[in-house]
């Protein structure tokens, strides 16, 4: 569903988010995290051990999360940056948000 929104909205195309409005790759990119995160939620919440592709997490980081590290793996950075993890040498993230605003 989420492949489907980007390829066939026009680039130009916004949409409210309570963050700011966003484009059709934001929201992609958001819809990944909430279902990284929930997974991982879920999987924890089980006893589960789950990690998805380092190169989705950081895809999505570098959309949505600008401040977040670049040089930490990127599967615990995005759990940091949702307030689900500690990252060696960042303080603890107790309150975040995304940026889904359009990139250049």
């Amino acid at each position: 569903m989420l492949s489907a929104v980007v390829r066939h909205t026009p680039p130009d195309v916004r949409a409210h988010h309570t963050f700011g409005a966003s484009d059709a790759e934001g929201f992609a990119a958001m819809g990944i995290v909430e279902t990284l995160v929930h997974m991982h939620d879920l999987a924890e919440g089980l006893g589960l051990t789950w990690e998805p592709p380092a190169d989705l997490c950081a895809r999505v980081l570098g959309r949505l999360f600008p401040g977040a590290p670049h040089d930490t793996d990127p599967w615990p950075t995005l759990l940091w940056a949702t307030g689900r993890g500690d990252l060696p040498g960042h303080p603890r993230v107790t309150s975040w948000r995304w940026y889904g605003s359009p990139r250049g």
